[in-house]
């Protein structure tokens, strides 16, 4: 995604129309230090009764009067101004922009809708919200698997058409990533085991999964070929690919190959690693699901054999022996023995793993990986006068993402760490109400992106399971 430049002009909140004051917020400061600025009633894309009752449930029983305020704007701005749902066929269609750009990649549109998917098999509507984004992103996959993000109109060309690489009309951008096709996976699978519903996962889904399979496959790259190349004529070297768009060499060591990061940055060596943790994850999901819903046990032992073959590679591979922490996880490497050690803010991540159900939050290797990549040993961790967390090359250097604090929240049991993350979050909001891309870490109000609806999102998924699990820890 080149977010440094495909930023629509208008500023969201500029454009919304106020809601009527909540007396609810009102307390240790005025109310004038909570602005309303979420979308008013009526004006909102999407409305389900189940999120309303949560964020007064919410507001009501958290005394921090400015965190009720967060949740209140961050936790429904999907809902409130990203999805377009309609029926197609007579089947659930959603369409999710990210915020302040108008396409749908299937990485973040399956994060912006995951923290409703608690509430799938009780509120119909956002039931068939979350059936509209799969059946929606099996059309994607199948249009072109390469690709991570897509307009709604099939036949529109947009910025990046002069990218060197197979660009279609509906293409938004074709950044081939591992995670985007296994995001999808996860929130299908979630799906079905949070609401029993097969409905979504027929003879086009199971195609999608196959197709899926042949992409992973390919870019083991056993036989040395590639069949995606992708090349941008850009300032940005983290926008194109070196050697004619294929990238540095690897070596078919049984890992997969990503061109892409999740944060739409370049590889340096293909071998992600966060990412073909998730392969594994996702392949194992998707081979129970054939295994139960379509009874087709070949393709689903092709998945569970591509997962052993990656899991294996990951631990002959992808373990680096530092001289500080021990063994860890590389973030990236090439079969060669070449390593990249580091972490990125946007997930997968090495310390977002755990989340996305890809390891086992007491791994030692992960627990020493974890110890580096929250420490200034990780290039692209900072800490200021703000906060301290992880950014990444996107949007360059003393930038922390609010999405790494989510995750660093999300893979501790130590109740001091969670509250230090709510409470920086809390922080960052630099007088918004809203989470952001990324601040800078001496001041929230240098921030990127003012419209970014999965960081609302999670740190709303992040406060509520707080306040089901711990509410103590919301009291900052």
């Amino acid at each position: 995604m080149q977010r440094r430049k495909f930023i629509q002009n208008t500023v969201l909140f500029s454009s919304l129309a106020l809601v009527d004051p909540m007396e609810i917020i009102a307390g240790t400061k005025a109310v004038k230090d909570f602005p309303i600025v979420r979308v008013a009633k009526g004006k909102r894309n999407f409305e389900s009764e189940f999120i309303e009752k949560t964020i007064v449930e919410f507001q009501k029983n958290v005394k921090d009067k400015e965190l009720g305020w967060l949740f209140n704007n961050c936790f429904p701005n999907t809902l409130d101004t990203t999805v377009t749902y309609s029926q197609k066929n007579g089947r659930p269609d959603t369409y999710v922009i990210t915020g302040d750009i108008d396409a749908m990649w299937l990485r973040d549109s399956s994060a912006q809708v995951w923290p409703y998917m608690a509430f799938a098999g009780k509120d119909s509507k956002l039931k068939n919200l979350i059936a509209g984004v799969i059946n929606r992103q099996t059309e994607y996959i199948l249009k072109d698997p390469y690709a991570n993000a897509f307009y709604n109109d099939p036949n529109k060309r947009g910025e990046w058409t002069t990218d060197h690489t197979d660009m279609k009309p509906g293409v938004h951008e074709r950044k081939y990533e591992i995670d985007s096709l296994c995001y999808p996976i996860r929130l299908a699978y979630n799906y079905w085991k949070n609401t029993g519903d097969a409905a979504p996962f027929d003879e086009n889904w199971v195609k999608a999964i196959k197709t899926t399979l042949k992409v992973f496959r390919d870019q083991q790259q056993k036989d040395g070929k590639n069949p995606y190349t992708f090349q941008r004529t850009t300032q940005f070297a983290t926008d194109t690919r070196p050697l004619k768009g294929y990238g540095y060499p690897v070596k078919p060591v049984g890992l997969v190959c990503s061109a892409f990061r999740p944060s739409d940055d370049a590889t340096v060596f293909s071998f992600l690693i966060p990412s073909n943790f998730f392969i594994v994850a996702s392949m194992n999901q998707a081979a129970e699901m054939l295994e139960v819903i379509t009874k087709d046990t070949g393709t689903a032992k092709e998945l569970r054999n591509l997962a052993n073959e990656v899991d294996k590679a990951i631990k002959e591979h992808a373990v680096v022996k530092h001289p500080k922490y021990g063994e860890i996880y590389a973030f990236e490497v090439d079969g060669f023995g070449g390593h990249l050690l580091m972490d990125d803010s946007n997930v997968p991540s090495l310390l977002s793993l755990p989340y996305l159900d890809a390891i086992d939050v007491k791994d030692p290797i992960y627990q020493n990986t974890r110890k580096f990549v929250l420490s200034e040993d990780n290039p692209f961790f900072f800490k200021g006068k703000v906060a301290e967390g992880i950014g990444g090359p996107h949007v360059g250097m003393d930038m922390i993402w609010p999405m790494s604090l989510v995750m660093r929240a999300y893979t501790t049991s130590d109740p001091s760490e969670i509250k230090d993350c709510i409470r920086m979050l809390k922080a960052s909001h630099g007088d918004t109400g809203f989470m952001h891309e990324s601040f800078h870490k001496d001041d929230a109000k240098n921030f990127t992106r003012s419209w970014f609806a999965w960081t609302n999102t999670l740190f709303g998924e992040l406060l509520w399971d707080t306040y089901k699990t711990n509410p103590r820890l919301l009291e900052l």
